[in-house]
């Protein structure tokens, strides 16, 4: 249960990691009334390491008071940003959001493999893409895959896992290979602002294509060899929003 407490008309929300968080439904409108306050919050956790607010774009006209106290960036999306203040010297601060999440498909049937080539590579490669916020594996591959081609699959396993630094926004990037069958052949891109190719090619000749990576290369070649991890149904936690391969 979140234990929340206040001594002034904002709420504070504590965090198992000794740090507290500002619940920004409760902030004053006034900017000076929530200086004053913010004032005695910092005054009254001196016990604490971390004091954490998340504003929402119609709130960013507190982040210039926030930075005056010290408040640092921390991670933020399209809808809001996260702050954090120091409240003691070199306290452990969680790390931010510092990578993004691609999957690609090896989806071989009757011998052919399935391939796309986009406006930006231009160079035959397995369908796949980023993974939205929030969403599984198995969604975001068939979601990709169906975009890129029209095709529907099946998951198989997990067979491979790449690693990029200085990827896209200069961050890491963790590339997840999975095996996945056909369900359809019919190919019918729906992406055509990012997809200019899609076929099946016989799984020889992508292999001594010129025009194709000889990373991709690898993947399809470990993949064919590779039992990989399996998507398997579990009943070690409760929450479903997780997905364990084995």
């Amino acid at each position: 249960m979140t234990e929340t407490f206040n001594f002034t008309s904002i709420t504070l929300i504590k965090d198992k990691y000794d740090g507290v968080t500002i619940d920004t439904t409760t902030l004053p409108q006034d900017l000076e009334v929530f200086e004053i306050e913010l004032y005695q919050i910092i005054k009254h956790l001196q016990d604490k390491r971390l004091l954490w607010i998340r504003l929402s774009i119609e709130n960013s006209d507190f982040i210039p008071l926030l930075t005056k106290h010290d408040f640092i960036f921390h991670h933020c999306n399209a809808e809001d940003i996260t702050m954090v203040k120091k409240l003691i010297d070199n306290p452990i601060i969680p790390t931010a959001i510092n990578h993004t999440l691609g999957i690609g498909a090896v989806i071989i049937d009757s011998g052919k493999l399935l391939v796309v080539k986009d406006k930006i590579w231009q160079k035959y490669k397995l369908p796949g893409g980023y993974i939205d916020d929030n969403e599984n594996l198995s969604k975001a591959l068939k979601r990709e895959v169906f975009e890129e081609t029209g095709i529907k699959i099946k998951l198989g396993s997990i067979t491979h896992l790449g690693h990029f630094t200085s990827a896209q926004f200069e961050k890491s990037n963790l590339y997840i290979i999975c095996s996945a069958q056909a369900l359809s052949t019919q190919i019918n891109i729906l992406d055509t602002e990012e997809i200019i190719d899609a076929k099946w090619m016989e799984v020889d000749a992508f292999l001594n294509c010129q025009d194709v990576h000889p990373y991709n290369k690898n993947i399809v070649k470990n993949t064919i060899e590779n039992r990989g991890l399996k998507l398997e149904d579990d009943n070690i936690f409760d929450e479903k929003q997780r997905e364990l391969f084995f």
